[in-house]
């Protein structure tokens, strides 16, 4: 990557606000605070008949993992406890009904909807490029000269939109540099995310290279892998298999860190006296992510599918419905934190469901820290007196099932 001004700034935006009509199909429009009404939720009952959306009060037809499967019954829970105890049943909640198809390409055959054995096989194949040790291999060859590319480009002008212009760029560029996707194909392979065969177009040559000449970026590293399937037989990742992993990621990963990373600046931002503590004391900078991750998860909502007919604290539940697991209530369950609504630097450390969990906690949280992390830090580093324009709209947290900062305008210098 040599220059990052081949971004078409407007593409950017429709693609990457929650706003548009691109994300539209999440509960982008949804503007209202969710919380209230999934704290009255969560008091009610541990298991809701009902899907978030539905019982948050939002009238539009929201899909998401999970939805909408009209013909299945469908049921939410609000706590930690029961959202935790889902996550950790794999054999009675299934993160799906089909779990995929050998040569399918996409999300529906990806790690995300596999099970057992089979998951426990392929992740174990591509969790060494995403455990913690390997961070600085990311750093150092992709998030680093993104960071400050996209920092060159407005550090002279006094001002910015962080969410457009460095937020949402970030995570998008990572991946696809790390595929060895040039700068000018990355947007459209975002696009196309809903659309394999468009996305295999851009991957399959890169694909056929590597198989030839591997290099050090991540599909040489698949291309080189080997997996067990059922019988013990190790056998390399076929291309249809590469092109779903990279699906996956791109789609998880270009989808959730931007806004992730403008949750985490906006509750900064939006609070001076932090923003200075974090500027002042780099090692509060993990905290407030982590904390931004529990009092926000960018994506409060994933389903599972129940095996079997059970009866779930109080509720039965048929075999084949839905249960949604709304993690962005669960994350603020006062029988876990003290004073959960309120987003504190200082907070003891404990885990939340920010990240999932279970067999399926996400297998890029640590790149995606990576990301927030070197991105915030050089935003503090470069930027003198970074502070919101008081005279431009303060960012405000939007959406249902994807949630993020509308625009993030700054004046710095």
């Amino acid at each position: 990557m040599t220059t990052t001004h081949l971004l078409d700034r407007d593409r950017v935006r429709r693609l990457f606000d929650l706003r548009s009509s691109y994300n539209a199909i999440a509960g982008g429009d949804f503007t209202d605070d969710p919380y209230p009404a999934w704290r009255r939720l969560r008091e009610q009952a541990p298991v809701h008949q009902g899907t978030v959306h539905e019982l948050t009060g939002y009238q539009g037809q929201a899909s998401f993992h999970g939805l909408p499967e009209p013909d299945r019954p469908h049921f939410s829970t609000f706590s930690f406890a029961v959202c935790d105890e889902a996550y950790r049943n794999e054999e009675l909640f299934s993160s799906s009904t089909s779990l995929g198809l050998e040569g399918d390409v996409g999300v529906g055959a990806s790690l995300l909807t596999m099970g057992g054995n089979r998951h426990r096989r392929y992740r174990a194949l591509v969790q060494p490029s995403f455990v913690p040790a390997k961070a600085k291999w990311w750093i150092s060859r992709y998030i680093e000269e993104t960071v400050q590319l996209l920092i060159d480009s407005f550090v002279d002008d006094g001002r910015a939109e962080l969410n457009v212009d460095f937020c949402a760029a970030i995570p998008v560029l990572t991946i696809t540099s790390s595929f060895g996707v040039p700068v000018e194909e990355a947007l459209d392979i975002r696009e196309a995310l809903q659309q394999p065969a468009k996305v295999i177009q851009h991957l399959a040559p890169i694909v056929a290279a590597r198989r030839e000449q591997p290099q050090d970026d991540l599909i040489s590293i698949l291309v080189e892998a080997e997996v067990s399937d059922s019988d013990g037989v190790r056998h390399q990742l076929t291309d249809a298999e590469i092109y779903t992993f990279a699906v996956l990621l791109l789609l998880a990963g270009s989808g959730t860190t931007w806004k992730q990373m403008g949750i985490t600046l906006t509750a900064l931002l939006t609070r001076p006296e932090v923003l200075a503590a974090v500027r002042e004391d780099r090692s509060l900078l993990r905290p407030a992510i982590e904390e931004a991750v529990r009092w926000t998860p960018t994506d409060p909502m994933f389903s599972r599918w129940v095996t079997e007919d059970v009866d779930f604290h109080g509720v039965h539940l048929p075999k084949g419905s839905v249960l949604h697991l709304c993690i962005g209530a669960a994350n603020r369950d006062p029988a876990r934190w003290d004073r959960p609504d309120e987003f504190d630097l200082h907070r003891p450390m404990k885990r939340s469901l920010g990240f999932g969990g279970g067999p399926h906690i996400c297998l890029g949280m640590h790149v995606a820290r990576a990301e927030m992390a070197v991105g915030i830090s050089a935003l503090l580093d470069r930027l003198p007196n970074l502070r919101l324009d008081p005279d431009a709209a303060p960012p405000r947290l939007i959406g249902m099932y994807e949630r993020g900062a509308t625009e993030i305008p700054v004046l710095f210098g």
